[in-house]
Protein backbone atom coordinates (compact mmCIF):
# COMPACT_ATOMS: atom_id res chain seq x y z
CA UNK A 1 0.00 0.00 0.00
CA UNK A 2 1.18 3.54 -1.25
CA UNK A 3 0.32 6.62 0.97
CA UNK A 4 -2.11 8.78 -0.77
CA UNK A 5 -1.34 12.00 0.14
CA UNK A 6 -4.66 13.67 -0.62
CA UNK A 7 -6.85 11.45 1.66
CA UNK A 8 -3.67 11.73 4.41
CA UNK A 9 -3.84 15.66 4.29
CA UNK A 10 -7.52 15.35 4.27
CA UNK A 11 -7.23 13.01 7.50
CA UNK A 12 -4.43 14.79 9.26
CA UNK A 13 -6.61 18.55 8.46
CA UNK A 14 -10.02 16.62 9.75
CA UNK A 15 -7.87 15.28 13.15
CA UNK A 16 -6.13 17.84 14.00
CA UNK A 17 -8.67 20.92 13.99
CA UNK A 18 -8.83 23.65 16.38
CA UNK A 19 -5.73 22.05 18.32
CA UNK A 20 -2.93 23.50 19.36
CA UNK A 21 -1.24 21.21 21.60
CA UNK A 22 1.90 20.23 19.63
CA UNK A 23 2.36 16.69 21.55
CA UNK A 24 -0.99 16.09 20.70
CA UNK A 25 -0.57 17.30 16.96
CA UNK A 26 3.08 14.99 16.59
CA UNK A 27 1.49 11.52 17.86
CA UNK A 28 -1.86 12.21 15.76
CA UNK A 29 0.39 13.09 13.01
CA UNK A 30 2.76 9.76 13.69
CA UNK A 31 0.18 7.59 14.00
CA UNK A 32 -1.60 8.72 10.71
CA UNK A 33 1.98 8.71 8.54
CA UNK A 34 2.91 5.41 10.17
CA UNK A 35 -0.46 3.56 9.17
CA UNK A 36 -0.66 5.28 5.98
CA UNK A 37 1.96 3.12 3.49
CA UNK A 38 3.81 0.04 3.70
CA UNK A 39 7.18 1.27 3.73
CA UNK A 40 6.65 3.38 6.51
CA UNK A 41 8.42 1.18 9.68
CA UNK A 42 9.37 3.93 12.29
CA UNK A 43 7.76 7.12 11.92
CA UNK A 44 8.35 9.86 14.85
CA UNK A 45 9.59 13.47 16.17
CA UNK A 46 12.69 14.42 17.32
CA UNK A 47 11.86 17.62 19.44
CA UNK A 48 14.26 20.51 20.38
CA UNK A 49 14.63 20.32 23.93
CA UNK A 50 18.20 22.53 24.17
CA UNK A 51 20.07 24.33 21.65
CA UNK A 52 21.56 21.36 19.46
CA UNK A 53 20.09 18.76 21.15
CA UNK A 54 17.09 16.58 19.85
CA UNK A 55 15.26 13.85 22.06
CA UNK A 56 12.71 11.69 20.92
CA UNK A 57 8.72 12.98 20.45
CA UNK A 58 5.60 11.06 19.76
CA UNK A 59 6.80 7.97 17.74
CA UNK A 60 4.94 4.63 16.08
CA UNK A 61 6.96 1.67 15.62
CA UNK A 62 10.39 0.16 17.50
CA UNK A 63 12.05 2.04 20.09
CA UNK A 64 14.15 4.79 19.01
CA UNK A 65 17.26 6.81 20.08
CA UNK A 66 16.59 8.94 23.19
CA UNK A 67 19.00 11.82 22.34
CA UNK A 68 20.53 12.55 18.92
CA UNK A 69 22.59 15.77 19.03
CA UNK A 70 22.81 18.03 16.15
CA UNK A 71 26.11 17.18 14.99
CA UNK A 72 25.33 13.59 14.75
CA UNK A 73 23.07 11.26 12.47
CA UNK A 74 20.16 11.79 9.43
CA UNK A 75 18.02 13.58 12.38
CA UNK A 76 20.94 15.65 13.51
CA UNK A 77 21.76 16.97 9.62
CA UNK A 78 17.95 17.90 9.23
CA UNK A 79 18.09 19.86 12.60
CA UNK A 80 21.27 21.17 11.53
CA UNK A 81 20.90 22.39 7.97
CA UNK A 82 16.82 23.16 8.32
CA UNK A 83 17.44 20.78 5.04
CA UNK A 84 15.03 18.18 4.28
CA UNK A 85 17.65 14.75 4.53
CA UNK A 86 16.55 11.79 1.27
CA UNK A 87 18.64 8.97 2.06
CA UNK A 88 18.56 6.13 0.28
CA UNK A 89 21.14 4.18 2.03
CA UNK A 90 21.59 4.67 5.43
CA UNK A 91 25.03 2.66 5.61
CA UNK A 92 26.34 5.68 2.83
CA UNK A 93 25.98 8.33 5.11
CA UNK A 94 28.42 9.30 7.24
CA UNK A 95 27.81 9.58 10.77
CA UNK A 96 24.41 7.58 10.66
CA UNK A 97 23.28 6.37 14.14
CA UNK A 98 21.95 3.16 13.78
CA UNK A 99 18.70 3.55 16.64
CA UNK A 100 17.35 -0.04 14.42
CA UNK A 101 19.62 -2.31 12.91
CA UNK A 102 16.78 -2.53 10.32
CA UNK A 103 16.72 0.36 8.80
CA UNK A 104 18.06 0.81 5.33
CA UNK A 105 16.75 4.64 4.06
CA UNK A 106 15.30 7.42 6.02
CA UNK A 107 13.40 10.97 5.10
CA UNK A 108 13.76 13.39 7.28
CA UNK A 109 12.15 16.75 7.44
CA UNK A 110 12.31 20.19 9.53
CA UNK A 111 9.68 21.15 11.49
CA UNK A 112 8.66 24.39 11.85
CA UNK A 113 5.84 26.88 13.68
CA UNK A 114 4.31 29.77 12.70
CA UNK A 115 6.98 32.17 13.86
CA UNK A 116 9.59 29.92 11.63
CA UNK A 117 10.89 28.18 15.06
CA UNK A 118 12.46 24.91 15.12
CA UNK A 119 10.40 22.49 16.58
CA UNK A 120 12.21 19.58 15.62
CA UNK A 121 12.03 16.92 13.12
CA UNK A 122 10.04 14.40 11.51
CA UNK A 123 11.75 10.82 11.10
CA UNK A 124 10.26 8.07 8.65
CA UNK A 125 12.63 5.02 8.32
CA UNK A 126 12.42 1.91 6.21
CA UNK A 127 13.58 -1.42 5.68
CA UNK A 128 13.70 -0.98 2.00
CA UNK A 129 16.71 0.31 0.50
CA UNK A 130 16.10 3.58 -1.32
CA UNK A 131 12.40 3.65 -0.45
CA UNK A 132 11.64 7.60 -0.71
CA UNK A 133 11.24 10.16 -3.27
CA UNK A 134 11.62 13.47 -4.00
CA UNK A 135 7.40 13.35 -4.10
CA UNK A 136 7.21 12.22 -0.93
CA UNK A 137 9.56 14.73 0.67
CA UNK A 138 7.43 17.74 -1.00
CA UNK A 139 4.19 15.65 0.11
CA UNK A 140 5.40 15.10 3.78
CA UNK A 141 6.56 18.39 4.04
CA UNK A 142 3.30 20.10 2.68
CA UNK A 143 1.57 17.96 5.55
CA UNK A 144 3.90 19.33 7.79
CA UNK A 145 4.05 22.75 7.31
CA UNK A 146 -0.19 22.38 7.41
CA UNK A 147 -0.29 21.04 10.49
CA UNK A 148 2.42 22.75 13.00
CA UNK A 149 2.45 26.08 10.74
CA UNK A 150 -0.86 27.23 10.65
Amino acid sequence: MRVDYATLGQTLASLTEGEDDIVALMATFACEVHHSDDRFDWTGFYRVVAPDLLKIGPYQGGHGCLVIPFSRGVCGAAARTGQVQLVPDVDAFEGHIACASSTRSELVLPVWNTSGDLLGVFDIDSDQPDAFTSQDAQEMTALLKATFAR
